[in-house]
Formats: structure tokens, sequence, C-alpha cells
């Protein structure tokens, strides 16, 4: 492929159900015209369901229990390189503008600039996580519920420095290289929560109208330990009444409808500068977002709407069409690097990704698996997950497995982690597991021994506990 400017748009904790194209209840126009003239990924995951460990899968192209960065405490310090490295021995300019979640400026992340970047909290993150086993009760769950509805908050306000910043780069800067191939990464926080939203996006979904929550398997499923001690520690749900759920959902699909507004935005600005012949256009979310569905919020568990993604490309090479094939964010590093001109290297050709362009015209590949896995606060132990095919299975290291036939149960109300009509499957599944990716109970306790020396680097609980605690990390405000 002739080489291309890249634009990869992400957006922080979008589940498809946040994009109208995917069938989802948010309305988003701007996202839709995008997967109109490209692939649409209909099958496309996380590789961790949190944001550092997602976003240190998509720049070093390696899954979490190969990059090592388990939890929102252990980020990304570009010592793997991945695709922005490459570019950048390539001599191609590559900028970010907008959230990274990576440990600090100091760190060569990939990026020749950092505009309004943000980092993980004093260079350290959400070490509260940390504690999986050791105290599994610090966390104040109850903040979600007070921050919703109509509203301005620093979140809404950073974005559109994000956008801004990157609407007056296209203009100037992306306009004058023309023939000088670029690779900019624009990076928002929203529909992230807190789910407060700008009244104009708010007003766009009346909350009596609006689904409610899916409570599928709800009164069953928390018998699974493993889930049962996750849900008890991020007990979100329970400081909402019927009212206010529906409000915080309204309030999720405005922000969905705030960020399309913005990326509808850089999209105009990358037509002015008449670059959008010559650019490769990737979307995707870091992961998504439960929104009350089997009463959890938030992400942090395999279920579709947490570990499932939107993933649109469009633009030079990227066939009008929709793709069922599995893909991951993993895939982004071959992706660039074909839209760079770039050949792979040996060491490219041994990481788990594909290019989105292969796997577009392939679109339905039903040999193609995809990994994803969660090491951070709620877990007592790991969680691993597959899609194969029509199968979605969860190892939980130490425990019974989930197992999930999304083709005929695609929300997730029987789980056959249990059933003996499909002991069978359940074997396959797990063989291939191991086969391809490891051993659950191994990455797990592989996880564990690295958050042992972390904590103890940090002082161990005492040095936690003298730190403080929040929900999601703050944003400067101008």
């Amino acid at each position: 492929m002739t080489k291309r400017n890249i634009l990869i748009i992400m957006t922080d904790e979008q589940a498809r159900d946040g994009v109208s194209c995917y069938g989802g209840v948010a309305q988003t126009p701007n996202i839709d015209r995008l997967a109109a003239r490209g692939t649409q990924f209909e099958n496309a995951y996380t590789p961790s369901p949190i944001c550092v460990p997602a976003r240190a899968a998509f720049q070093s192209g390696r899954y979490v229990y190969q990059n090592r960065c388990w939890s929102n405490a252990q980020p990304y310090c570009g010592d793997l390189p991945g695709w922005g490295h490459r570019l950048q021995a390539e001599g191609s300019e590559t900028l970010s503008i907008g959230k990274l979640h990576y440990r600090g400026s100091e760190d060569n992340n990939g990026f020749t600039q950092e505009l309004e970047p943000l980092y993980v909290r004093d260079g350290e993150g959400w070490v509260y996580g940390l504690l999986r086993r050791q105290d599994h009760t610090a966390y104040d769950s109850s903040g979600l519920a007070a921050h919703i509805g109509p509203g301005e908050d620093g979140y809404s306000d950073y974005d559109r420095r994000v956008r801004d910043r990157a609407v007056r780069w296209l203009k100037t800067e992306g306009a004058r290289k023309r023939g000088d191939p670029w690779a900019l990464f624009v990076s928002f926080l929203r529909p992230h929560y807190p789910l407060t939203c700008p009244k104009a996006y708010f007003d766009l979904y009346d909350p009596t109208r609006i689904p409610k929550a899916r409570y599928a398997g709800y009164k069953t499923e928390f018998r699974h330990p493993v889930l049962n001690a996750f849900r008890s520690y991020n007990n979100y749900d329970d400081h909402f009444d019927d009212v206010q759920r529906q409000v915080a959902r309204a309030s999720y699909f405005g922000l969905c409808s705030f960020v399309d507004d913005l990326i509808g935005d850089v999209l105009g600005a990358l037509e002015q500068s008449g670059g959008m012949d010559d650019t490769v256009i990737l979307f995707v979310s870091d992961h998504g977002e439960l929104n009350g569905h089997h009463g959890l919020w938030t992400k942090m568990t395999m279920h579709e709407d947490s570990a499932g993604i939107p993933m649109i490309l469009a633009g030079p090479g990227a066939p009008v069409g929709i793709s069922r094939t599995q893909t991951s964010l993993v895939d982004v590093h071959q992706t660039v690097l074909e839209a760079a001109g770039l050949g792979e290297t040996e060491e490219d050709q041994s990481l788990p990704g594909q290019s989105l362009f292969t796997t577009a015209v392939a679109a339905d590949d039903p040999n193609r698996v995809v990994f994803s896995e969660y090491h951070d606060g709620g877990s007592i132990t790991g969680y691993m997950m597959i899609r194969d095919g029509r199968w979605k299975y969860i190892a939980y290291a130490g425990f019974a497995p989930q197992l999930f036939d999304l083709g005929s149960d695609p929300f997730e109300q029987n789980d056959l982690g249990l059933s003996g009509a499909h002991r069978d499957v359940r074997r396959h599944l797990h063989n291939r597991m191991c086969r391809e990716f490891g051993d659950p109970q191994t990455i797990s306790d592989n996880a564990f021994a690295d958050q042992a020396r972390r904590i103890e680097a940090l002082g161990g609980l005492d040095g936690i506990h003298a730190r403080s605690n929040f929900d999601y990390t703050p944003v400067e405000t101008e």
C-alpha cells in the first residue's frame, strides 16, 4: 500500500450500545457516516476491560499477559516499542492529542508530540486496585450515582479542548503536510463517567422512554463466587433507585452523542484540510460500559457490554461493508504499519495482531479467536476470555468457568459453565485458550506476583492506604 496519513480516534468507555450503526440506543450520526464509507467490525474486543491495560495493549500490540501492564497502577512506559515507535524510526511525525493514561511525559510513548495529554495520576495510577485480596472493602462506589443528569464538568471541558487542538492542527499543520504522511491519535474522555451530561445532549434522551437495563440472569449469575465478590466491591447499582437508574442511562447515551459531535468536528477539519482522500481513519474505544446491564456499571467484566467495543476502519484500502471476524485492539499495530506502507519486521510478525485491512477482506473468518483478561480491582482471581465463533468462554483461575452461546443468547442470560451437555465445548475452548494464549492459572499467578512486587515498591499496605483513593482520573481545568 502507498504511504497514507493515519488518523486514529479513540473514545473512552463506549459500548456498542453507544453507537447507532451497531444497533445501539445512542444517536451517533458522524460515526455512522464513517462506518458507511468503510468496514464496521461487529465482533471487536478490548484486550482488557479497564483503561490502562487496554491502552497499553493498543500502544504495544501485545496482550496484557505479554506486556504485563496488568492494572491501572501498572501503566505503559514506552519500554515495549509499538506502532508509534516504528513510525518514528521511519521519520514519520506521530502526534497525540488527548488522553493517554500512560506513566508520563518522561517516557518515549511512541509520539513525537503529546498535546493535552492525560497520564495516570502522579505517575502511579489507581493503586488501590492492586489490593485484590489484601483489602476488598476499600472502594467507595457511591460517586457514580451522585453525578448524573444535565450539567457541565471537567471531562466535557477537556474533550472540547482536545477537539479544538485536533481541529487546529488538521487545518494548519495537517494541511501543510500534503504529500508528507503523518499519524495523529485523537483520544477523548467521553462517554466515560462522571455521567454529568451537557444539557443539549441529555435532552435527546427521555429517561422514561429509553430501554431499561437488562437484568438477564441477575438473580443467578452472582452465585458465581468470583462475580459475587466483584459486585460486592464495585457495588454501584445499589446507590440507584429506578428513576435515577434511567437518568444515568440517558446521561450515558447523551455523552455518546456529545463525543460524536466532537468527532464530527475533527472529521470536518480533515476534509477541509484536503486530506480526507489520503487518510486512513480508525475509530475505536478502549473498552465498553455496562450501563446498568446485569446489575453492573462501568466495565471490568467479560460481559459483551464491557469487553465488546465498536471498531471502524475507513479510507484508502478499507472496503465498504461489515466484518464479523473477531478483532482486537492489538490489531492496531499491524494495521498502522500497513497503512504507513511499512513492512513487518520479525518482531512484528511475532505479535498476536492481524492487520484490519486483511480482516476486512476476509470478512468472516471462523477460525480467528481473540483474548481479553482482567486483573484489577474487585477481582479475587484473574478473568480470561476467548471469543471463538458463536462461543464465549471465560476462565476464572481456580474457579468454575462460564460459557455463553452468543449465537442464540446474545444478552448472556444462560450461563453454560456447568452444563453437562456442554462439557466437550468447554474442554475444547479451554485447551484452545491454553494453546494459543496461555494457561489461565499461570497468567493469573504472574499478575499477582508482579502486583505483590508493585505493592511492596509502594510501601506495602500502609503505603497504599496513605495515598488518596479515587474513582476516575481527575483532569486539570482551565
